[in-house]
């Protein structure tokens, strides 16, 4: 956890009275009225570069003010500035009061030249005045999205070991270290039973990344489900998965769940989103697969379970491995075309994902006879081949 053992080589906070003396600046503004210049007297002072019509502005200050109250809550004493991008003095006000920190005050020519000054090309920015800071340019407004408070005190220095930490945790680390945080060590059932994490030692795990909203994963759920039940009913509860919602709010996190035999973490724990930046979570669904060890397995269960379902079990790469060989020698024995009386063309060996048999109607996968000149498919076991004698 970041605190005040980590240097950062901060300017004097006489540094921003002087420039904002030079401005003709005489007062900050609080959501209270006015706050004199010597309320940044020994402070570590940054500067918040916003606007109340930019949507993602609005979108990061509570990300800001969380860290700004933790930080505060730990001691660090360190004093927020916002310089408004704002075009009118209501957007000012009404961007003011979602802030706990301090203000320039409105003036849009005042502000043009901060933002000349501070060279601020993009909005939101958070620029620390530390020499060793990270640049805008390296988004240090996605380092907080990311890492909150822990992002303290916003060095490059601190944001390599953030980053080597997460690195460690998807090489290395075991299921608590994962799951379990201080104070929250425990997932939820659909029926809101709590179950420690430490009760998942010895199975596979499959970290599900998923959303309510997103119909690409209610569709992924299903065969999902389909192989958590197989192989519990046959394996003795071996494989458990935990879902990781990305859900925009408690209602729909409380749907995802109660649609779902496993368990969740906590809507309101951050470990949610810390696995989310730990294992580099683009889109969703995705599924990450942890072995009885607690090492990751894959990162790709979601190709492994659309391919293969419960036969990818334990879901190993030498048991990919077996089952493409496997498929491949299913292919060999089959014949590259031929000829069925229930169609008038010539049908060829192909393999596909997914398909449905025009003549059972039932889904297949992998190996199929096609028709090149219509839309035309056919399991291998459907197939009647004419007899020519």
């Amino acid at each position: 956890m970041a605190g005040l053992d980590f240097e950062a080589k901060y300017g004097d906070s006489h540094d921003i009275r002087t420039i904002f003396a030079d401005e003709g600046v005489k007062f900050l503004l609080s959501r209270e009225g006015k706050v004199p210049l010597s309320e940044c007297n020994g402070k570590m002072i940054c500067l918040f570069f916003s606007a109340n019509w930019c949507r993602p502005c609005r979108g990061f200050i509570p990300h800001l003010v969380e860290l700004y109250e933790t930080l505060r809550k730990r001691g660090v004493n360190l004093e927020i500035i916002f310089v408004s991008f704002d075009r009118e003095e209501d957007g000012f006000k009404e961007h003011l009061k979602s802030m706990p920190w301090l203000a320039v005050p409105f003036d849009v020519n005042l502000h043009r030249r901060l933002i000349d000054r501070y060279q601020v090309d993009r909005i939101p920015s958070f620029i620390p005045l530390c020499s060793d800071a990270i640049a805008v340019d390296e988004d240090l407004i996605g380092c907080i999205e990311d890492y909150g408070a822990d992002a303290f005190p916003f060095t490059k220095k601190r944001h390599d070991e953030l980053k080597a930490i997460d690195k460690r945790k998807r090489e290395e680390a075991n299921l608590e270290e994962l799951l379990a945080q201080e104070g929250c060590n425990f997932l939820i059932s659909g029926d809101d039973k709590k179950v420690l994490v430490s009760e998942l030692a010895g199975k596979t795990i499959g970290l599900y990344f998923s959303a309510n909203w997103s119909p690409p994963c209610r569709s992924f759920t299903v065969p999902l489900a389909d192989v958590y039940n197989i192989l519990n009913a046959a394996k003795d509860h071996c494989f458990e998965i935990v879902l990781i919602s990305t859900d925009r709010d408690l209602k729909e996190f409380n749907v995802s769940r109660n649609s779902m035999p496993w368990l969740a973490i906590p809507y309101e724990d951050r470990v949610r989103h810390d696995l989310c930046r730990i294992f580099n979570i683009k889109g969703i669904p995705a599924l990450v697969l942890i072995g009885p060890d607690g090492k990751v397995i894959s990162e790709n269960g979601k190709f492994m379970i659309s391919s293969y379902g419960s036969e990818a079990y334990p879901f190993t790469e030498s048991r990919i491995r077996d089952l493409e060989a496997a498929l491949r020698k299913q292919g060999e024995a089959l014949s590259k075309q031929v000829e069925d009386v229930k169609h008038e063309h010539v049908l060829k060996l192909d393999m596909a994902k997914a398909y449905v048999c025009d003549f059972c109607k039932n889904q297949g996968k992998f190996w199929a006879f096609s028709c090149d000149v219509c839309d035309y498919d056919l399991h291998p076991s459907c197939v009647e081949k004419v007899n020519k004698d």
